[in-house]
């Protein structure tokens, strides 16, 4: 797929999956997927085990470096599921950022972002761990180009709302689609890179 043969997936990572293959507790892997991974594949900005959605995989090691460690930010954008219906004033509270407690105990500003509330997609997939659609509840979308831990939960959580369901949908325009949970798909490198806004790669 690449002169350099490196290659590039995307995966829609089920509910209660973790972005890794190998781990020493009893939860789902990435390996568990059914496709035949080449050597060398990693997880490219994880998701958490609750978390679902897009999710990059490839073999190029510079590709950490180069989406979320480079001058340029690049847009992330999730599809949430909170408690409660979610007000006016918690609507401009999450764009004009809030207040997080970030790794090591400090606190966060986080900076303005796009925050809108949708109507449920319609061809959204369930998972068996959901609540029933009657208790009430608030979709949105959330983009934002900062990726602290656990940051999208913890945003909702300062505004007074339960995260119920996170699902990541694109990164700038690379986007989930309609591919399945569970499923993979594979990029040519230079389309790869071109959907994520990133110029530098042959460098």
């Amino acid at each position: 797929m690449s002169t350099l043969n490196n290659r590039y997936f995307i995966i829609n990572k089920p509910y209660n999956m973790v972005s890794q293959f190998i781990s020493p507790d009893k939860v789902g892997l990435l390996g568990d997927l059914d496709f035949n991974f080449p050597e060398g594949i990693h997880a490219i900005g994880r998701l958490d085990n609750h978390s679902e959605g897009l999710l990059i995989l490839t073999t190029n090691k510079k590709v950490t470096t180069l989406l979320f460690q480079g001058e340029a930010p690049h847009s992330r954008t999730y599809l949430v599921k909170v408690r409660n219906e979610v007000s006016a004033e918690s609507l401009q509270k999450l764009r004009d950022g809030v207040s997080i407690r970030i790794k090591g105990g400090g606190q966060w500003v986080t900076t303005p972002c796009d925050v809108e509330i949708v109507q449920k997609p319609a061809d959204i997939f369930s998972h068996p761990f959901e609540r029933k659609e009657y208790v009430t509840h608030t979709w949105l979308t959330i983009t934002l180009t900062e990726g602290k831990f656990h940051q999208v939960r913890k945003m909702v959580e300062a505004v007074n709302h339960r995260c119920i369901r996170l699902i990541r949908l694109s990164i700038e325009n690379l986007k989930l689609g309609n591919l399945q949970p569970g499923c993979v798909k594979e990029f040519e490198e230079q389309d790869f890179f071109d959907l994520l806004k990133i110029n530098n790669w042959r460098n």
